[in-house]
């Protein structure tokens, strides 16, 4: 695993414009970013799709599997857990993950990049 450097928070959106298992697409620093709220937690990931290529992953399908927080490529269907971006059906595929925090009801967002 290849060593992460973190930029600054961005103030992205009120939280109360993010519906429950519902992404929502945002530009932070130039990067698209999906944002979801699931099981009262909050998540950040890339919206590009590692397999398929597009963005697309903030229309993707919220769910889990044995307890953990999922989201379904809404292209082919891989699944990546929310915690990590680890994809469960392509063990050699990630997503790429943002740190995600809600601060006097204003969601942020920090960018994770590989160095």
């Amino acid at each position: 695993m290849s060593p992460t450097s973190t930029l600054d928070w961005t103030a992205v959106c009120p939280l109360d414009r993010l519906d429950p298992d519902r992404g929502v697409a945002a530009l932070v620093d130039g990067v698209q970013v999906a944002l979801f709220v699931t099981g009262g937690e909050l998540y950040a990931v890339d919206n590009l799709d590692p397999v398929g290529g597009a963005y697309v992953m903030s229309r993707g399908i919220v769910g889990s599997r044995g307890g953990v927080p999922t989201l379904a490529s809404p292209l082919h269907k891989q699944v990546y857990d929310l915690r990590t971006g680890r994809c469960l059906d392509l063990p050699d595929v990630t997503l790429r993950r943002h740190e995600a925090r809600c601060r006097d009801g204003v969601v942020e967002v920090r960018l994770r990049q590989e160095e």
